[in-house]
């Protein structure tokens, strides 16, 4: 399955939960802040921009933010609460396309940077993000940690999220670095829907490296966007790479 498949009018529609979810005041507060910190009044580009989750409270708080989006139906979402003079989007792949201008802050957040689906495309992202960026500019991506201390040998699947109505599984090609998320969403009755996303994990490590490839340094990481220390037992992190 294909971006433009997975990103369509259907899932445009429901994206958005306001109050809950990712668009909890506990969830998008921190991240919103930090990322307003870390702008340092200038100008803010967000890869994979989506339905303005983040875009549009950063942009309430004075940092002019410009978007990059695959998705017609969701940069169409995202009209519905702003307009282009607000926040332009260019349409166009993340890890290859140009926003005019010059920044001092690239961010991808929500695992994003896992739906490029091969090592060579993810650091193509890195570079991407370097070239919209002043020297000293920062890039931000925020990514889950995988889960495989959690799957035994022989089993190729972790349950990582369970509540009322909800379900959510991981299944693992350790082989090649792959994952799918299965989300089952189901109500009182004996039907269920499933909604399915491929994405190429990517230890820390392993980003570090992709920052070097592209002239970025480590500048910081943490648990979450409110600064917690990150641990063996962490679940994602936010990672903070300088441009050099």
């Amino acid at each position: 399955m294909d971006q433009d498949q997975l990103w369509d009018a259907e899932t445009a529609r429901r994206y958005d939960t306001p109050g809950t979810g990712m668009f909890a005041p506990e969830v998008l507060g921190p991240t919103v802040d930090r990322l307003a910190a870390l702008a340092e009044g200038g100008r803010a580009l967000e890869l994979a921009i989506g339905t303005g989750r983040v875009a549009v409270p950063l942009a309430e708080r004075g940092v002019p933010v410009v978007g990059i989006e695959l998705s017609r139906p969701m940069v169409d979402q995202l009209r519905t609460k702003v307009d282009e003079a607000t926040i332009p989007v260019v349409v166009g792949d993340m890890a290859t396309s140009r926003a005019p201008g010059e920044f001092t802050l690239v961010y991808l957040v929500y695992n994003t940077i896992s739906n490029l689906l091969t090592q060579e495309s993810q650091v193509e992202c890195f570079r991407n993000a370097a070239r919209h960026l002043a020297p000293g500019g920062r890039f931000v991506i925020e990514l889950w940690i995988p889960e495989l201390r959690t799957l035994p040998p022989g089993v190729e699947a972790t349950v990582w999220h369970v509540e009322d109505g909800y379900i959510g599984l991981d299944t693992y090609d350790v082989l090649h670095q792959r994952v799918v998320s299965h989300h089952f969403r189901f109500d009182d009755g004996r039907q269920a829907t499933l909604g399915r996303s491929p994405h190429r994990y990517v230890w820390p490590a392993e980003l570090d490296l992709m920052a070097q490839l592209a002239g970025f340094a480590l500048e910081s990481r943490h648990a979450d966007w409110s600064g917690a220390e990150l641990t063996a037992g962490s679940r994602s992190h936010v990672s903070v790479y300088q441009l050099l």
